[in-house]
């Protein structure tokens, strides 16, 4: 029997009178398995899915109040993390990632953290002289009172899938997920599998730029596709990726963040990074939606990937189901290997309930993209 289709004016009434039927995306695939999907979908309206994953693609963007004599910002650092003076005489540019340099084990990540949690951070900033800016060089303290505004940029914010990181190389490999250790000893899993915002929206249809997604703990925004969007990826028959696939940037205000859902993270051999809890409601328009968001880990997959090979295309030893990675053992090229979670499980599972209690309450804006992502691939090779 068909679903009959809902119209995003329908659930934006269900929701302001305070019926919206909300749950999360376990919850949803639980009622399937037990009811069947008709009367399921007849009972749910939106279902919530979250991500709380490894990233160092982001950034901060950082408007600074004016100096006096005015100085015009081209270098700078905060705690000694390199960034760059940007839209104007007092915007700021700062990498998340990076931060190598030792003993500091120190990037980005560690500089949004002190500033989450109250603390001040030094600032050198390096001015380029000008009739108007005449001053050249400025060294103070910054707390998070003292920055007019600022922006965290998650270059890749949702990603539609993950991967699983192995090394067929000897020793520890350094990994953006984690060391692995080979040959073949241990795997790292970056996506939490039918948990996740892009296994439950495949190719993160209903998301575009203007959609409101709760990250950190605060009301963010898809501003546009991501790094590494590729849309065209290989699909599964219902449509799931069996790759990364399509990816969102995010933006969220610096002020409204909660240090609990965003957690700086420093990886040996690879540099400083964030996990950030991020919600999104996925809300059930019609059948197609609700049977993709009803698939479970045994039906879904993520592709295993060589990282003792330095290149841009690493080898692959095909796919894997989320049951066996969530189970906890995986077996290559013959080999059984102990898997672990690249995220935070317990970090989704709490954002995924924050975001459910504001939906029904009426707290958390629902509303459908004015247009989609991009379908023209952003993962365009540097090669010469």
């Amino acid at each position: 029997m068909p679903l009959e289709p809902r119209s995003e004016s329908e659930l934006q009434q269900r929701q302001r009178a305070g019926d919206l039927r909300v749950c999360s995306s376990t919850a949803f695939r639980d009622r399937v398995a037990a009811e069947g999907l008709a009367a399921a979908y007849a009972a749910t309206d939106v279902v919530v899915a979250a991500n709380a994953e490894f990233t160092d693609q982001a950034s901060l963007q950082l408007n600074l109040g004016p100096a006096d004599p005015p100085l015009r910002i081209r270098r700078v650092q905060l705690d000694r993390v390199a960034g760059l003076g940007s839209s104007g005489s007092g915007g700021i540019t700062l990498p998340i990632g990076g931060g190598l340099v030792e003993p500091l084990r120190h990037g980005g990540a560690q500089v949004l953290g002190t500033l989450l949690a109250g603390r001040e951070v030094e600032l050198v900033a390096v001015g380029e002289a000008t009739a108007l800016h005449p001053r050249r060089e400025l060294r103070a303290r910054l707390s998070l009172e003292r920055i007019g505004s600022g922006q965290l940029l998650l270059h890749r914010g949702i990603s539609e899938n993950g991967v699983v990181a192995l090394s067929s190389g000897p020793g520890i490999t350094h990994s953006p997920y984690g060391p692995l250790l080979g040959p073949y000893g241990t795997a790292l899993y970056s996506s939490g599998g039918s948990r996740s915002i892009g296994l439950t929206m495949p190719a993160l249809a209903l998301l575009g730029p203007g959609s409101p997604v709760l990250v950190g703990g605060a009301l963010g925004w898809v501003v546009g596709a991501g790094s590494g969007h590729q849309p065209q990826t290989r699909r599964l028959p219902s449509g799931h990726a069996r790759a990364p696939g399509a990816v969102a940037a995010l933006s969220v205000d610096l002020h409204r963040l909660r240090p609990e859902w965003v957690r700086p993270c420093f990886f040996e051999g690879h540099g400083s990074g964030l996990v950030v809890a991020i919600a999104a409601p996925v809300p059930l328009i019609n059948g197609t939606v609700a049977r993709q968001a009803s698939l479970g880990d045994a039906q879904l997959e993520a592709p295993v990937l060589d990282f003792s090979i330095p290149r841009r295309i690493k080898p692959s030893f095909g796919g894997v189901a989320y049951s066996q990675l969530l189970a906890g053992e995986i077996s290559v090229n013959g080999q059984r290997l102990p898997c672990f979670p690249a995220h935070s499980p317990r970090l989704a599972e709490a954002i995924t309930d924050d975001l459910i209690e504001q939906l029904r309450s009426g707290r958390f804006p629902l509303r459908l993209p004015l247009e989609p992502l991009p379908r023209r691939s952003g993962l365009i090779p540097l090669d010469p």
